[in-house]
């Protein structure tokens, strides 16, 4: 049995989770823009008090890794570093589109492909393409999206495309094999299935050089002047 703490901060959600194993405990998010550095540590002490849990009791420290937004994910993996370090516990890096696939396959039975979207500005997306066993059936990548973008997929398979990025492309993605949903909000809840499945394989970070995915390098733009 193992007590792991989810972290997911890749995206404008700030939420955190415990699991006992595969089973959520206790969850606190909140979906709004630039509030994870306020909210991240209350979240934490408010899922461990209503799971009856101290920080002595975690086994491990899973946290969302990208891609996705770079302030929240530096939050996000800073907070989860500290923690383990403090604790002496292992961290646990989970691709973020991976477990927002995963939170639909575990809900359908369809041989579809699952293809999560993050915002990355203008029509920018951050993605990838799964199959119902979380086979990559495309890689990551930073991707504008246009109305051919993904024509030979959607010839032969269902696709289910969603997330906050999916939603500002759906004109894009107008034909009877597409579906997409838009009201799938990121949660640290996705993340529990494979923080186990890694947790039970050992597959842990290395604290010291371990650095969050962000796809794309950050940059800092000049303001203009009048």
């Amino acid at each position: 049995m193992a007590f792991i703490l989810l972290i997911e901060t890749a995206t404008a959600s700030c939420s955190i989770a415990i699991a006992q194993d595969e089973k959520v405990l206790a969850v606190k998010e909140l979906h709004e823009k630039n509030i994870h550095a306020s909210q991240i540590t209350l979240f934490i002490a408010d899922v461990l008090k209503d799971a009856s849990l101290t920080f002595k009791d975690l086994n491990a420290v899973a946290v969302s890794k990208g891609p996705g937004s770079y302030t929240g994910l530096r939050i996000g993996v800073s907070t989860a570093k500290g923690i383990c370090f403090a604790l002496d516990i292992p961290m646990i890096g989970i691709s973020t589109l991976e477990a927002m696939a995963s939170a639909l396959v575990s809900k359908s039975l369809a041989q579809e492909y699952y293809c999560p979207m993050i915002d990355a500005r203008r029509m920018e997306v951050y993605t990838a393409m799964y199959d119902s066993d979380l086979n990559e059936v495309l890689p990551v990548e930073a991707k504008i999206v246009d109305s051919d973008s993904y024509n030979e997929q959607l010839n032969t398979r269902k696709i289910i495309f969603f997330g906050d990025g999916a939603i500002k492309c759906t004109e894009f993605l107008a034909n009877p094999n597409a579906t997409v949903k838009t009201d799938f909000i990121n949660s640290a809840r996705h993340l529990a299935k494979l923080a186990l499945r890694r947790y039970n394989s050992k597959e842990f970070e290395d604290l010291a050089y371990f650095e969050p995915y962000y796809l794309k390098d950050f940059l800092i733009l000049k303001p203009r002047t009048l």
